[in-house]
């Protein structure tokens, strides 16, 4: 078969997956949550996209899984939840972490910092509290080049 005809095949294809997708979530009644908060935290080479939101579910997902999970010792969970608990506010947000890079606890602690960065997002009076607590302090240390 010839490469064009195989590539339209592939795009028609592509496009009935996404409209049956969709209809999928219509039919479903699920609905995103429509307000939320976007950061990025950063630690060594980890890189941590988060959003926050403010109503929906509340719970913590890190790359589609439970925080408990990504994360399986407990020092790294109290690393990632560490705001939430110093500002009272443990249950009321769904966050949801989309992270890369690094080792996982160079993750966790980029995911701190993008969790940190939304709550001042959320509620500048919270800035105080959280830097003081060296929260909201980029950690920028890199491993030096091989020469």
């Amino acid at each position: 078969m010839p490469k064009k005809k195989e590539a339209k095949i592939k795009k028609v294809k592509k496009a009935r997956k996404v409209v049956t997708k969709a209809l999928k979530v219509k039919e479903l009644g699920a609905t995103k949550p429509s307000r939320y908060f976007e950061t990025v935290g950063r630690r060594k080479t980890s890189v941590a996209r988060l959003r926050l939101f403010t109503e929906g579910e509340k719970s913590i997902l890190v790359n589609g899984k439970l925080y408990e999970n990504y994360f399986p010792t407990q020092d790294l969970q109290q690393i990632l939840i560490s705001p939430l608990e110093k500002m009272s506010s443990q249950g009321k947000f769904g966050v949801v972490i989309k992270v890369r890079g690094g080792g996982i606890h160079s993750q966790a602690e980029a995911a701190r910092h993008a969790l940190s960065r939304a709550l001042v997002l959320f509620n500048p009076d919270f800035k105080k509290r959280l830097k003081g607590a060296g929260f909201l302090s980029r950690d920028s240390r890199m491993r030096e080049r091989k020469k």
